[in-house]
């Protein structure tokens, strides 16, 4: 078992000069074809060139693009984490459960509800040190998407995926999050339990309060965030991110979905929790931060992998390798490659 990293990313553009590369060779192919056509036939083509050769042409394309592709990976820095350790950790585990349903296209908070939501709970994340986190996506259903970890780049890739057309089933079903999130914690390691709910709070069950108080029986707080505003906002539909209507009921008439800012206080009412405000995001950091900083932390066990070494140099010779090929080989006529006739050069 062993993990990958990826130390500089921004030389994965450098393969952008294969297809670049490839394209160049077809053009000019096609440029020699049809010039040599215009002005010779075939049999007097191979009486004055008698060593063309479109294979070794080719041969010679692939072998640059495997020395870029090599070198570009080179410069990336690959690493291999093959040693896998325990380590004592104290946190809280946090499960956030963000509403995807469809009024969270609004756009009455920037650039709309939905990724709002999404950049509240990133840095949310990236203010945590030793704490676990979970993600639930719900809208008429609850879906888990990442199950209690201390992967915080995994969660929040999980987290920059998720949209409105990830559920089929419509709704903001508040209870059903709160129902899969109490299956998140682990029982055994007794551990302080927290779920984050950011939602607009159109809640459209009536069950969310009670399920709440059930959650906070069992140690769970609850602490909602609401996004959105209480004067409310239309539901665009866009194609391609070009807005060509929007959202209408059964009479036709534009629907406004507004914020309910009594559904998320009264769910956090019922599991000890706070109810915050999300429309400014430094001040929903500093908020979730205290509340996190004044919880008892509960030591819990956890793998991780250490020991990462450079792969670098594998990729680096192989390049050179692939140069020296393409030099040494294809540049020159070498006797014993004479000798073979791999390229029809002889006939």
């Amino acid at each position: 078992m062993f993990d990958f990293q990826l130390e500089e990313k921004v030389w994965f553009w450098i393969l952008l000069l294969i297809p670049a590369v490839i394209m160049l060779f077809a053009v000019l192919q096609f440029w020699k074809y049809r010039t040599q056509k215009r002005f010779s036939n075939s049999t007097l083509l191979k009486r004055l060139s008698p060593n063309q050769s479109l294979l070794k042409s080719i041969l010679k394309v692939i072998v640059l693009c495997l020395a870029f592709s090599c070198l570009a990976i080179a410069l990336v820095n690959p690493k291999i984490g093959t040693k896998l350790e325990t380590v004592k950790r104290q946190g809280v585990d946090i499960v956030f459960a963000v509403d995807v349903s469809k009024s969270m296209l609004a756009e009455d908070i920037a650039p709309n509800r939905l990724e709002k939501s999404k950049q509240l709970v990133t840095q949310i994340i990236n203010n945590l040190a030793s704490d676990r986190v979970g993600i639930i996506a719900y809208a008429g259903k609850a879906f888990p998407q990442l199950p209690i970890t201390t992967d915080y780049a995994s969660a929040k890739m999980f987290l920059q995926n998720m949209n409105t057309d990830m559920l089929s089933s419509q709704g903001t079903a508040i209870n059903e999050a709160i129902e899969l999130a109490k299956t998140y914690f682990d029982d055994e390691e007794q551990t302080n339990r927290v779920l984050i709910i950011i939602s607009d709070g159109e809640d459209h069950s009536n069950a969310a309060s009670n399920v709440a108080e059930e959650a906070s029986d069992e140690g769970i707080r609850i602490f909602t965030i609401g996004v959105g505003d209480v004067k409310g906002g239309p539901i665009p539909i866009k194609r391609n991110g070009v807005l060509l209507n929007y959202k209408k009921d059964s009479q036709g008439e534009t629907v406004v979905t507004k914020l309910n800012e009594e559904t998320l206080k009264e769910i956090a009412d019922e599991a000890n929790g706070v109810y915050i405000k999300g429309n400014n995001t430094s001040d929903v950091i500093e908020e979730i931060k205290d509340i996190l900083n004044r919880m008892d932390k509960t030591e819990f066990e956890a793998k991780e992998f250490a020991d990462y070494k450079d792969q670098f140099q594998w990729f680096l010779g192989f390049g050179f390798f692939f140069l020296f090929i393409d030099i040494f080989f294809l540049e020159r006529k070498t006797g014993w490659l004479k000798r073979l006739n791999l390229f029809n050069e002889n006939m």
